[in-house]
């Protein structure tokens, strides 16, 4: 454990990898109840996730769960650990279904073991938060984070570490909301905090700076979005490797820089570069291939390319159907864009076809809107 604790601490992610693997091995001969098994386990996982091998982590969190439960009881607080680290493999998964009661149960356990106003009360705060930040539930998502932070500048002081990821998750919330002053000085302080505190090229700091990228696009500020971007990804490159899925998701908001700076054939490689990664990591049906999907499409039927823009965005709205339902708010982005190449393809009777489904769906959703997709966010 030693020796994979220093591989971390030197983000020689491949060498803890190898040694945790060793350390359960070791583990499993120990008596039953042995903390050592259980930490293998969970240490394990959470390796596995950082390396984007989500379907063996989702297995070994399983493993701790069940072997904690059974030597420890279900409330105890190294079960809300693996709880929580399980949760994360199924938002990643994007089964909020599954990742929901997770949390909660997490953080009652932790509430009750530890009292209201603990650090790690504050940390499965903002997991929950992030949770419902994922699903539109913004409203509910802002009082958690702002009660994680209050505890965790009460504990901490206001530029500690650990403030910064709750601090950027918050900010990432404030720009969806319409809040772009809040969130660019969220944003900017998580990032001045990380910088501190790791050093320019650690892979939190990569995600500030992505979250920032993406948060420049949305505000049409594409040049400064693409110099934060390209920063991040040489960092998650030489740290993860190029198929890791974070590397795929600063590729997505990089090409939307691209494109919003009528830099077509940059945007369309880089985005085809990021559907690969998806395609790999979480099959061809996930929601982030699907986002892919209709970013090349979008290009494609700039260019002309009709047929292959259709081809894609019958891909897209496939996969997005088996996820949310034939009649999902998600749906309408990929919709109007269809029924809008229908009509340059001078398809008409197909476009009013595709155009009555959509506004079907915005009658029966008036006041949601569907989300910007564009690579994901961290």
């Amino acid at each position: 454990m030693r020796a994979a604790q220093s591989a971390l601490n030197e983000s020689r992610y491949a060498d803890a990898e190898q040694f945790l693997r060793a350390a359960v091995k070791e583990a499993e001969e120990f008596a039953p109840g042995d903390r050592r098994l259980d930490m293998s386990f969970t240490s394990l996982a959470n390796v596995l996730y950082s390396r984007g091998k989500h379907a063996e982590a989702e297995r070994t969190y399983l493993q701790a769960v069940a072997i904690l439960e059974k030597t420890l009881g279900k409330e105890h607080l190294r079960v809300a650990n693996s709880l929580t680290g399980l949760a994360t493999i199924y938002q990643m998964q994007e089964k909020y279904k599954e990742v929901e009661p997770l949390l909660q149960r997490s953080l009652a356990i932790r509430e009750k073991v530890l009292g209201p106003e603990h650090p790690d009360v504050a940390t499965s705060l903002s997991n929950l938060a992030n949770s419902y930040s994922s699903q539109g539930k913004s409203t509910e998502a802002e009082i958690l984070y702002r009660r994680a932070v209050a505890i965790f500048e009460k504990v901490y002081g206001p530029n500690h570490l650990i403030i910064a990821s709750t601090l950027n998750n918050l900010g990432v919330l404030s720009g969806s909301q319409g809040n772009p002053v809040e969130a660019e000085r969220l944003l900017k302080r998580a990032l001045r905090i990380r910088e501190a505190g790791l050093g320019s090229k650690h892979p939190d700091v990569a995600a500030s700076l992505n979250n920032l990228g993406a948060f420049y696009n949305s505000q049409g500020k594409p040049v400064e979005a693409e110099h934060l971007l390209k920063r991040a990804l040489v960092i998650e490159e030489n740290v993860w490797g190029p198929e890791h899925t974070a590397v795929a998701r600063t590729l997505g908001h990089l090409g939307a820089a691209y494109e919003s700076q009528n830099r077509r054939a940059e945007a369309g490689s880089t985005f085809e570069r990021s559907l690969a990664i998806w395609e790999k990591a979480v099959g061809p049906d996930g929601i982030q291939v699907a986002v892919m999907i209709s970013n090349l499409a979008r290009i494609y039927a700039d260019e002309s390319k009709y047929p292959e823009a259709e081809s894609l965005l019958k891909r897209s709205l496939a996969i997005l159907e088996k996820s949310w339902g034939s009649k999902a708010p998600e749906l309408e982005g990929d919709l109007e864009s269809y029924a809008g190449l229908l009509r340059k393809m001078s398809r008409d009777a197909d476009a009013t076809v595709i155009e009555v489904r959509l506004e079907a769906i915005r009658a029966e959703h008036p006041t949601g809107s569907p989300p910007t997709r564009t690579g994901g966010s961290q």
